[in-house]
């Protein structure tokens, strides 16, 4: 397992690191800068263009891998259309320091192969949109507009929430909804150094453990998979950190955060939390991991609307906004956030263990959390 979490997260982590860097020397020079404005908390310009580092860190090695996958097949003799393109030489070599632990699984990850770049295609529809807008600002319709229809293509192609009813249009309406909520989730999560590449850090890493110790309801095995493509976002996310980290030097903009909700999304819908040998409440286990994420958007919603503006209107009214004004400093802010995304996530590794009693006392705890945040942001504002 430890060489699945290396093998998944280092390469990523050292691709992202690299682009990031390249794209903070080249930023300005292609306009994608964040210059200061009223609703900005930075006050000199910052290149803005981390997405696309984020996005070449999670493409290149899966193109990478895709490569090395078709060579092991041919060395394996189970692609005879790609024996056909590889010297025997090669074939010899890859037998040779093909694992012994991993040959059960290629025939799978080649089946997989397919569906992962339909998800990635999307994936980069969405960074492309970022980007534009990043660069010339785009209409909050135009945006929901993109989005929803990237969500619609993929719940049409398969991916959707089950929730074990027999109600397509429901579970495909509910799905659209869950995949463009938290592309905007993770959109208004990103307003201080750090916050939202950090805590969709912590939410991949969580739900990847969930994947790993929750078997397959049809094979009884580790989803390695989806955990192996969590850890790849894992680790392009820490690589992006270390130039997003206080004071930030770059900043992920709508192309990263699009793409790292979009990416949170369908990992969870990929995923397969309960079934025959799994409890139903297991289901609930992303709501635990990204409680906060979505905590932060039903309260900014809820804000504007209560004070006659637009929810898509931009504003300092996040939670990391209130804790700063209830006298935190930005990184007390940013890790406090971090500890409460840890704290409703650690729950989501216990939901598949336990009754429907002990589901019930597991939500009951992360729910007590959120409203213990809002209550003490409460009597902190009042104060």
């Amino acid at each position: 397992m430890i060489w699945l979490i290396l093998g998944a997260t280092l390469p990523s982590m050292l691709v992202c690191w690299a682009a990031a860097w390249l794209v903070r020397r080249g930023g300005p020079r292609f306009r994608m800068v964040d210059r200061p404005g009223v609703r900005k908390i930075h006050r000199e310009p910052v290149p803005n263009g981390g997405g696309l580092a984020i996005w070449l860190g999670i493409v290149l090695p899966f193109a990478v891998g895709q490569l090395v996958l078709w060579m092991l097949l041919a060395a394996q003799g189970d692609a005879a259309a790609a024996q056909a393109a590889v010297p025997a030489a090669a074939k010899h070599s890859c037998a040779a320091c093909l694992p012994e632990f991993v040959r059960p699984h290629l025939p799978g990850l080649m089946q997989q192969s397919g569906k992962l770049w339909i998800l990635l295609a999307g994936g980069t529809v969405l960074m492309l949109l970022g980007l534009i807008d990043d660069r010339r600002g785009l209409d909050w319709r135009i945006r929901i507009a993109v989005q929803t229809l990237v969500a619609v293509v993929l719940v049409r192609l398969g991916w959707r929430l089950s929730l074990f009813l027999d109600m397509p249009v429901l579970t495909g309406t509910l799905s659209v909804l869950w995949i463009v909520g938290l592309v905007n989730s993770l959109n208004m999560l990103d307003n201080m150094d750090g916050l939202s590449a950090g805590v969709a850090a912590i939410a991949a890493a969580m739900l990847a453990a969930v994947m790993l110790l929750v078997p397959d309801p049809v094979t009884n095995q580790p989803q390695l998979f989806v955990g192996g493509f969590l850890l790849v976002l894992v680790g392009s996310l820490l690589g992006f950190l270390w130039h997003n980290r206080p004071p930030a030097r770059l900043f992920m903009g709508d192309a990263g955060s699009y793409l790292v909700g979009y990416l949170l999304a369908m990992a969870t819908l990929t995923a397969t939390f309960a079934g025959e040998n799994v409890p139903p409440h297991a289901i609930l286990a992303p709501l635990c991991v990204l409680a906060v994420p979505l905590y932060d958007t039903a309260t900014v919603v809820y804000i504007r609307l209560r004070s006659g503006r637009s929810p898509f209107e931009g504003d300092r009214s996040h939670f990391s906004h209130r804790l700063v004004e209830l006298g935190m400093s930005k990184t007390q802010a940013v890790l406090t956030i971090y500890l409460a995304t840890a704290t409703c996530g650690l729950g989501a590794l216990l939901l598949h263990q336990v009754n429907t009693a002990g589901a019930c006392v597991i939500l009951l705890l992360v729910g007590c959390t959120l409203v213990l945040v809002g209550i003490l942001e409460t009597a902190g504002r009042r104060k």
